[in-house]
């Protein structure tokens, strides 16, 4: 039986990733108290965009994080405050290095469209106690459903990290998008493992 690879083109100028869907169906067994945070996790009600944009690309520039800078900020800021859809900050060293988004607007399910934490908390166990208590708020609502995607541009860990905590993969797809260091969205020398093609 022969195994046959199939190659497709990616423009100049565009990004690939591979992008795997996860959920979770029932709350996990979890201890009766989250586990303690290093720093204080508080909701933002209605972001203000110098400080949204600022904590999103501290903790994403270096993974080409760029979904939230090609929307205008009127579009995002609607979602943003809306009260069916929860932002979570979480600050350490008085300085927000985390940031967790939870969208509640679909009946009965949620989903983390945001997750993690900067450069200064990775390895530090932070992003595992920040989802322990994400998980918690989630089930906290009336909801059959927990899930997410993530993708081949987050941090090489992230995948294990939600199937670790629970999430199983159900639906994997191909993203192409600009380039955002082309576009100006991130600077040109962000996530340097990911090199630019023109």
């Amino acid at each position: 039986m022969s195994h046959q690879s199939q190659f497709t083109d990616v423009p100049a100028g565009k990004i690939a990733a591979i992008v795997t869907h996860l959920e979770m169906r029932s709350p996990p067994d979890m201890d009766a108290g989250a586990p303690s945070l290093p720093g204080e996790l508080r909701r933002i009600n209605s972001p203000n965009p110098d400080w949204y944009f600022e904590v999103y690309k501290r903790i994403g520039a270096d993974l080409l994080w760029f979904s939230r800078l090609t929307i205008p900020w009127d579009t995002l800021a609607s979602k943003l405050s809306d009260p069916d859809y929860a932002v979570y900050a979480l600050s350490s060293n008085n300085q927000d290095e985390g940031l967790v988004e939870l969208d509640f607007r679909q009946p009965k399910e949620c989903e983390l469209t945001c997750f993690g934490v900067s450069q200064n908390l990775v390895g530090s166990g932070a992003g595992y106690t920040l989802m322990q208590h994400a998980i918690r708020i989630a089930w906290s609502h009336p909801i059959e459903r927990f899930w997410l995607h993530t993708c081949t541009l987050d941090h090489p860990r992230a995948l294990p990290f939600y199937l670790r905590n629970g999430f199983s993969a159900y639906k994997r797809q191909v993203e192409i998008a600009d380039d955002p260091r082309l576009t100006g969205a991130l600077p040109r020398d962000a996530a340097p493992q990911v090199p630019i093609v023109e």
